[in-house]
């Protein structure tokens, strides 16, 4: 095996145990443990969820920082990021369920307002390209909110803006996108996610992502056929076009914030992990490396379909770079694990089977694994 003196670490957060910026920094520290001459960088992805402004600040974007209304109506202190005219913005920052008092949902009224707070944030610094990462949501407004902050109006029977969340769309009778802030023409807007579902039905937002905000199977019914509303009246107000959008994928992201994106804000919709890379200028990065290491919390099924590591070995396996990875524990087949382009995953589960312990543990643990992985990948 030819000895490997460059590695570029680009892994996602363990979620609940680790930033993706801490991954790195307990990997690094791992491999200098038996290689101290190694040449390591550390490249910090996401894949548009939680933890996607943190990666593009370790990769050089400024933090910014605005303040924006929660998904329950109160004031929050929200990060995004800026690099020239390009912002970052996360909705996890404004409306994720890491915002909601343990134990706490609202499936039915939590609102997307703060999301569009924090894109006027970005349209005020000057940006012309904004990359709209969604997921780690507490809502299910299909973005309703969101296009109220920007300057929608959204009217009941008698006139009065509906109220917050999914639930009062059932009672939507007019839309008129006309008062849009008008900046937003000129701005390139990237909805950037990980999941393809559509906006209702079965593999809608309220279905499948309805009951992990708190959404009991009458919610779901509810918020389905309010999510329906909301798409018929936007066609009344904007054309079909918005009918269509509905079963367009992302248009069920978040809650439904990816359908508000693409009819009211045009966003074009990518995979998440494919932007951060683009926006990180990981190609570059990646062709200083001899191997790469990826990796995420837990890999599972989910991992093969728009997560970051398997977006990265795409990345890598184009470009001829071997790639292995780390997680916290491995639920899928190391030979799907293989036809993805990851040589070998070293799993915290093997070295501590107990998964408290092993979260507890994250960063010792972590870096006994990427001893293991020096030791048999480094030559």
């Amino acid at each position: 095996m030819t000895q490997i003196e460059r590695v570029l670490i680009a892994a996602d957060k363990f979620k609940g145990s680790l930033t993706a910026v801490q991954v790195a920094e307990h990997v690094t520290a791992g491999l200098h443990g038996i290689r101290p001459d190694l040449v390591v960088e550390a490249l910090p992805v996401a894949d548009g969820g939680d933890g996607t402004v943190a990666a593009a600040v370790a990769g050089g974007f400024e933090r910014r920082e605005a303040r924006v209304t929660d998904p329950l109506g109160a004031p929050v202190n929200a990060s995004w990021a800026l690099r020239g005219e390009t912002a970052i913005v996360e909705m996890a920052e404004a409306s994720g369920l890491q915002l909601l008092p343990r134990g706490t949902f609202a499936p039915l009224t939590a609102t997307t307002r703060g999301t569009g707070e924090l894109l006027l944030a970005a349209l005020e610094a000057g940006a012309r390209t904004i990359v709209l990462g969604v997921g780690g949501s507490a809502t299910n407004d299909g973005g309703a909110g969101m296009l109220q902050a920007l300057g929608a109006d959204l009217l009941d029977a008698d006139g009065e803006p509906v109220g917050p969340g999914g639930g009062p769309l059932a009672g939507l009778a007019r839309a008129d996108l006309s008062g849009l802030d008008p900046r937003l023409a000129g701005v390139e807007i990237i909805l950037a996610c990980d999941v393809d579902n559509p906006l209702t039905g079965p593999h809608g937002a309220a279905a499948v992502y309805g009951p992990q905000k708190g959404a009991t199977a009458a919610d779901v019914a509810t918020l389905d056929a309010a999510l329906d509303r909301f798409a018929q009246v936007l066609a009344e107000a904007v054309g079909p076009r918005a009918r269509e959008c509905a079963s367009a994928p992302g248009a069920g992201a978040a809650g439904g914030i990816g359908y508000a994106a693409l009819v009211g804000l045009k966003a074009a919709f990518r995979p998440g992990i494919e932007v951060l890379l683009d926006v990180l200028d990981f190609d570059a990065a990646l062709a200083r490396a001899d191997l790469v290491i990826t990796g995420e919390g837990s890999m599972d099924a989910q991992t093969l379909h728009g997560k970051a590591p398997a977006g990265v070995a795409a990345a890598a396996r184009a470009a001829n770079k071997r790639v292995v990875a780390v997680c916290g524990r491995l639920a899928i087949e190391e030979e799907a694990v293989r036809a993805a382009g990851i040589e070998a995953v070293y799993a915290l589960s093997e070295l501590e089977p107990d998964p408290a312990r092993s979260m507890a543990q994250a960063g010792p643990l972590l870096e006994r694994a990427a001893a293991a992985l020096a030791a048999e990948q480094l030559g």
